[in-house]
């Protein structure tokens, strides 16, 4: 499953997903799993946000060799999955490539959507949209310029929604999957925090795979995470 996210100016919130993305592949040797990013108004050329980048590395991810770019029909029509930041976002990409809206949501729309109705794929995401309308707004918004907390609190956000969401999409080829406590980084002893999923929806169990128990009221969720960028002074 092939993955682009956007925002508005790539160097924040869509990059801080396709990292978190790569790293989640990476840990659980999901080779089909992959990420790419974008925006809609992108700075293109720049690197990554200093205090994005901090956010990045703190949930496990690479914040290196990244350049922006805007967003282009093309790299609508190669994604399995387009998640966006916010609705507005979304609708644009719709805008530009109108058959791509069985497979575009905002990231919070596509957690939702998976959480309550149990569906394991894009597809299944779509069928069960428009039976699970929700009136509000799902947005994540941009941190660019505000404080490093804010950050840390859209890495949360982003990281709390998008990594079930990914473990849940491929659940019935690794139905026990679950990211593990890390050690790591940055000289001083500090551990990145943990991202324990816990598994759940309504999907069916995988073949020859223990169904889980209590499966009669399941939840896809995450555990809350210590926070990854702490605020300066």
């Amino acid at each position: 499953m092939h993955v682009l996210f956007v925002c508005t100016g790539n160097v924040c919130r869509s990059v801080i997903a396709e990292r978190l993305t790569l790293a989640v592949a990476a840990e659980h040797g999901l080779d089909d799993l992959t990420a790419e990013s974008a925006g809609v108004r992108a700075l293109v050329g720049f690197p990554v946000e200093p205090l994005a980048a901090q956010t990045i590395v703190g949930l496990g991810g690479d914040a290196n060799n990244f350049k922006a770019r805007r967003l282009k029909p093309e790299l609508v029509h190669r994604a399995d999955l387009v998640l966006t930041m916010t609705d507005k976002i979304r609708d644009q990409v719709r805008d530009q490539v109108p058959e791509a809206l069985p497979r575009t949501f905002t990231l919070l729309e596509a957690y939702r959507i998976a959480k309550v109705s149990g569906a394991r794929s894009v597809l299944g995401l779509h069928a069960a949209r428009d039976d699970l309308a929700y009136v509000g707004r799902e947005n994540i918004s941009d941190p660019v310029g505000l404080s490093p907390h804010t950050f840390t609190e859209v890495g949360d956000a982003i990281a709390e929604a998008l990594v079930p969401l990914l473990l849940a999409l491929h659940a019935h080829q690794h139905p026990q999957a679950t990211i593990q406590h890390r050690g790591g980084g940055d000289g001083a002893g500090a551990q990145r925090p943990p991202l324990l999923v816990i598994p759940g929806g309504q999907a069916e169990p995988a073949r020859n795979a223990e169904p889980p128990k209590h499966a009669e009221s399941p939840n896809l969720s995450v555990q809350p995470m210590r926070r990854s960028v702490e605020s300066a002074g």
